[in-house]
């Protein structure tokens, strides 16, 4: 089994043990070192770190197995390091905010299926490698959600649909509404902290960064950045070190959905001399509904914003938008909500979250469209062959359409996708060809061109559907 060592900077960080591999020895044993500098890599007596995920200016982040649990669950180690000669002063408000993604975690993630839980929060003292003195770090572990952050997504798939783009942004609105009745403000959403996981539902990530609000008489007004934020995504009061609202997540969600939108970066799109957005010229058939949403989302002067996720979620369930200016002059500070008592069995709930069909792209589409007509055609030969044990047409043709029914269905919910097909495919032709019962009355190479045949046709008649789908949905 081979563990990672957590040492920033370790000459070797990669540890293999064998004996290890019995799992019974794997959970018992009492510590493993590492071999190279000597650090100390099961965390806790019980985090095992596997594969190093990222690093980022205050820390990493590594995949690792808790073996205190039956089935070894996976979950993420993030270690405070941060990078560079920070002052003291500095590094007191790093480890800070460290702290603080822990304890917003430990509130709001076991409360929101899709807000990461907290698992652990520890220190780890150990002697130096290079010198007498001691080093002392810092440990969170949290749920571990396996897929993709939507920088990656939009590096590797290219810009996302209207549908796509709306889609998250009313699941990021719905978690924004938890995190704000919670007098919290995240401070920092962008594409890389919203992540997809397989099954298609996203997540809210970093809560590093997070403003607490205390809304009371003696502090009506929600509290001043710190100056933590993100270029291209923050509005112009948290740049500026002022106090930040409800809206300031708003403004940052409008500007991640313009980059999902275009593709392009925050300098390219914001007019400096107008101090405004100019985005729409790079997403010209955004419908206009979605960008006056996101327009008012995106003004500078948080009290034109909207004021509330539920405000926003609103607008987008409603035909036309109420453009006259809010009537008031002061953002709305949060008001904090009476507690609720505990459920009685577990605070979480569970995840009853609504999902769409997976998007495809052209080329997707394209090779399925290939593969169920070639399969179509293979299937329809082999089963006419099978005339001769008496079976009537309509057996036939019904055995037929459900097998092919199944084929389309698996593809549809991405049971089978990509390298699939091919090999599906590839088995289907080998059985044909190396059992001759299945060929009928026609030649091998014959069977093969019609299947080639009724593949391009298939595709011929996907890809006219989806050009007459595009021009009706734009002259509609």
């Amino acid at each position: 089994m081979e563990i990672l060592c957590t040492r920033p900077n370790c000459p070797r960080p990669r540890n293999f043990f064998s004996d290890l591999d019995d799992a019974t020895k794997l959970k018992t044993i009492q510590g493993k070192y590492c071999t190279s500098c000597g650090m100390p890599l099961i965390l806790a007596g019980r985090y095992l770190p596997l594969r190093l995920l990222g690093r980022g200016g205050f820390g990493a982040a590594f995949l690792a197995r808790d073996r205190h649990t039956p089935a070894m669950r996976e979950c993420v180690v993030k270690q405070f390091q941060p990078a560079g000669n920070l002052t003291p002063q500095e590094l007191a408000v790093a480890q800070s905010l460290f702290e603080r993604e822990a304890e917003v975690l430990e509130q709001l993630g076991n409360k929101h299926p899709q807000i990461p839980d907290l698992f652990a929060f520890f220190p780890l003292i150990v002697p130096s490698s290079t010198s007498n003195q001691e080093e002392q770090y810092f440990y969170l572990v949290q749920e571990y959600i396996d897929g993709q952050d939507l920088e990656t997504l939009l590096a590797n798939q290219g810009t996302f649909s209207e549908a796509e783009v709306t889609e998250i942004l009313i699941e990021i609105l719905k978690i924004l509404q938890f995190v704000h009745q919670k007098n919290s403000i995240h401070r920092d959403i962008k594409p890389s902290n919203i992540m997809r996981d397989r099954s298609r539902v996203l997540y809210l990530l970093d809560f590093g960064a997070v403003k607490q609000v205390a809304a009371n008489a003696n502090n009506p007004t929600p509290g001043k950045s710190t100056g933590i934020y993100s270029m291209g995504f923050a509005p112009p009061e948290q740049m500026a070190g002022a106090q930040v609202y409800p809206s300031t997540d708003l403004y940052a969600l409008a500007a991640t959905c313009i980059n999902l939108l275009t593709g392009k970066p925050a300098g390219q799109m914001y007019d400096y001399y107008k101090n405004c957005w100019q985005w729409q010229d790079y997403a010209p058939q955004t419908s206009d509904r979605l960008t006056k949403i996101l327009n008012r989302m995106l003004l500078p002067t948080p009290s034109e914003r909207f004021q509330s996720a539920t405000e926003v979620l609103e607008a987008l369930n409603t035909l036309s938008i109420i453009q006259n200016q809010p009537k008031f002059n002061q953002p709305q500070a949060i008001t904090p909500q009476p507690p609720t008592p505990p459920p009685p069995i577990s605070s979480k709930p569970k995840r009853q979250i609504q999902l769409s069909l997976p998007q495809f792209s052209l080329l997707e589409i394209l090779a399925s469209a290939a593969f169920t007509g070639f399969e179509g055609a293979l299937l329809y030969i082999a089963l006419t062959s099978l005339a001769t044990f008496n079976l009537s047409s309509n057996i036939i043709i019904g055995i037929w359409g459900m097998i092919l029914g199944g084929l389309i269905f698996a593809q549809l919910r991405r049971i089978i996708e990509k390298v699939d097909l091919l090999i599906i495919a590839g088995i289907s032709a080998a059985i044909i060809y190396f059992i001759p019962l299945l060929q009928g009355y026609l030649a091998i190479q014959s069977i093969f061109m019609i299947g080639v045949m009724a593949a391009a046709g298939v595709m011929g008649v996907v890809a006219v559907f989806r050009l007459i789908y595009q021009l009706l949905s734009r002259l509609l």
